[in-house]
């Protein structure tokens, strides 16, 4: 897979990922990154980027020329056409699913706003989705980005040393996931429970999805409301209370 970046700050991105699990997709050949610097598709001895909104008002926003072109030249830069992101307050909230259906596609280009926002004809013309990672203020979409990029990479197969870790984390299937435990088996007068040391596996399965069912239900009210529960759920939750 293929991810491109465009941004004013390429230098924050391309850091990011020297190191760690995606880094090592990289280096490896799993996973391609390509980070372009939005001003060098701006014109002007200064390759300006933002400029004052129409209408007055604080602060400053992104020209759409420099995207525009930014976005022509990396989409001819390889053949497959890319998912084109635009990280955004503004957008639909990142979440799981999307990072899976993100990891599905064979090229994603992810173009960071910043200052006041992005002029909305940048959306009328050359984004297929918006994204936005939370509901608070950041100074730009790189941050964004970087959890976009980190979340799809995991994802490629081959990336992590055991492809089942992705499938049991948290939000995977809709509920938050299990508490873990390691050795030593007590720490500090706390012993990791014992169904965890006994070797029966299945009793163990059972007691992980019990306990990702109460502790969604318990943190995070909103994913439990949607979530599709099975027969063999709604046992556990019926049993938990006993």
């Amino acid at each position: 897979m293929r991810i491109d970046v465009l941004s004013v700050l390429p230098r924050m991105v391309e850091d990011a990922f020297r190191e760690g699990v995606v880094g090592r997709a990289i280096e490896g050949g799993l996973l391609e990154l390509k980070v372009w610097n939005l001003r060098d598709f701006a014109e002007g001895k200064y390759q300006q980027t933002d400029d004052a909104p129409f209408g007055g008002g604080a602060g400053m926003v992104m020209k759409p020329e420099p995207i525009l072109k930014g976005v022509r030249a990396i989409r001819e830069d390889a053949d497959a056409e890319p998912l084109k992101v635009l990280l955004t307050p503004q957008g639909r909230l990142f979440d799981q699913a999307a990072a899976g259906r993100f990891s599905r596609a064979s090229r994603l280009l992810l173009i960071c706003g910043r200052y006041e926002g992005v002029d909305e004809r940048v959306s009328e013309l050359c984004v297929d989705e918006e994204v936005s990672i939370g509901d608070y203020v950041l100074s730009g979409g790189e941050i964004p980005a970087m959890a976009v990029i980190d979340a799809v990479g995991r994802l490629i197969p081959g990336v992590l040393g055991n492809d089942a870790s992705a499938a049991q984390d948290s939000f995977t299937d809709g509920l938050l996931d299990h508490p873990h435990y390691t050795r030593p088996a007590e720490f500090e007068g706390i012993r990791a429970p014992d169904v965890l040391l006994s070797g029966d596996h299945e009793a163990v399965r059972l007691w992980r999805r019990r306990q990702a069912l109460e502790r969604t239900r318990e943190r995070r009210k909103d994913l439990f409301d949607r979530a599709e529960l099975s027969e063999e759920d709604l046992r556990l939750l019926e049993s938990s209370r006993d």
